[in-house]
This record gives C-alpha cells, sequence and structure tokens, in this order.
C-alpha cells in the first residue's frame, strides 16, 4: 500500500522522509505515486509537489509549493 513511514536519518546524519509506493519505478509512475501521496498527506493540490532531483535514484528532493519547511513537517508528523 502507498504510506509514509516517518523520519528517519542517514550515516551522515541527513532527515529523510519514508514513503512507500506500489508503483513500479517505470515511466515515471513511481514518481507520480510519490508526489500523490505527500500532496494528500500535506492537504494539497497534486500540482504543488514535484520530485525536484532524483527522479531515477532511491532518494529524492522533493519540491512542495505553498507551505514553508516547518508546516510541512508539521502536517506529516502525526
Amino acid at each position: 500500500a502507498d504510506r509514509i513511514d516517518g523520519w528517519d536519518t542517514d550515516d551522515a546524519g541527513r532527515t529523510f522522509l519514508k514513503v512507500r509506493v506500489r508503483s513500479a519505478p517505470v515511466d515515471g509512475e513511481a514518481n507520480a505515486a510519490l508526489e500523490a501521496v505527500l500532496a494528500k498527506a500535506l492537504g494539497l493540490p497534486k500540482s504543488a509537489v514535484k520530485v525536484a532531483r532524483g527522479a531515477t535514484a532511491r532518494l529524492k528532493q522533493v519540491a512542495v509549493e505553498g507551505l514553508s519547511g516547518d508546516e510541512i513537517r508539521a502536517r506529516l508528523a502525526g
């Protein structure tokens, strides 16, 4: 199932959000699913969430329009 598994920290001390999607990483399907899951969790339209970097990588950077970093963390906290 598509879901957010919460925050974690990598070996370098960088914080990241763990998100699982069912879609296969083919033709951008997994990236679109990631954007949709995050948009729904943040209460934003799908167009406000985009994969900014790492489209073909396991770790991605996502751009979110309309919310500050603190607002994003607060909405995803619980």
